[in-house]
């Protein structure tokens, strides 16, 4: 490779970047959505613990929606501050919002054993941390509250 090119992510100025859930690109049939849970370089991060935790219930609920077979990938950022959340371009940007809202309100009230926790299913199955991917849920939850369509522009 002669010269790298910057990528979309890197491209947004995480100085001014709010919670929230944006559009962060499109490619073909897919819709990239950046959730961000925590507002990047600020010193409060989501937990690794929480992260994962949130990560098996947000996938297991979103995979198992009306909107199964357009959900691609739900995955956390390594800087621990949000979610990608691929979907296809079938699912109004107005239902995304809805399936994560709902998602995230499953999280919040989830109790019990978490989807897919066990040795044989997971590569680190004793770092969890249910409650704090509750209090995640439900911080979120409020910041989503009236969020729409015409929301999820970056800020420049």
């Amino acid at each position: 490779m002669s010269e790298l090119r910057r990528i979309a992510s890197f491209s947004i100025n995480h100085d001014v970047l709010q919670k929230g859930m944006y559009v962060s690109r499109i490619d073909g049939d897919v819709v990239t959505y950046d959730i961000r849970m925590k507002r990047p370089n600020q010193g409060d991060y989501v937990s690794n613990p929480a992260l994962h935790t949130f990560e098996h219930l947000f996938a297991t609920y979103a995979r198992n929606s009306r909107f199964s077979d357009s959900v691609i990938y739900v995955g956390p950022m390594g800087c621990r501050t949000g979610f990608y959340f691929l979907m296809r371009d079938d699912v109004s940007k107005a239902d995304a919002i809805a399936l994560v809202k709902e998602s995230f309100a499953f999280i919040a009230d989830f109790e019990g054993d978490i989807p897919g926790a066990t040795r044989k299913e997971c590569g680190n199955y004793l770092e969890h941390d249910l409650e704090g991917a509750r209090a995640v849920a439900q911080d979120m939850l409020d910041v989503l509250r009236d969020w729409t369509p015409e929301d999820m522009t970056y800020a420049e």
